[in-house]
């Protein structure tokens, strides 16, 4: 059985996907700081860039 090895799509909709989390969990705890909520709003942006995130390579990589 042959099996090809990951490629440069799996990496790209890897680090779309994180990236995606990451920026939304900073800008989520940024706006939080500034009411005084930084970690509740820091961690419902990461949730959120978690449905971002999948949005995202779905529309990217839908046609492969």
């Amino acid at each position: 059985m042959t099996e090809t090895p990951p490629g440069r799509a799996d990496a790209a909709a890897g680090g779309m996907l994180v990236g995606a989390m990451v920026a939304c969990a900073v800008a989520g705890y940024g706006l939080g700081s500034l009411a005084g909520l930084a970690v509740p709003l820091g961690l419902a942006g990461l949730f959120a860039g978690l449905v971002v995130g999948f949005a995202l390579v779905y529309a990217r990589f839908r046609r492969l």
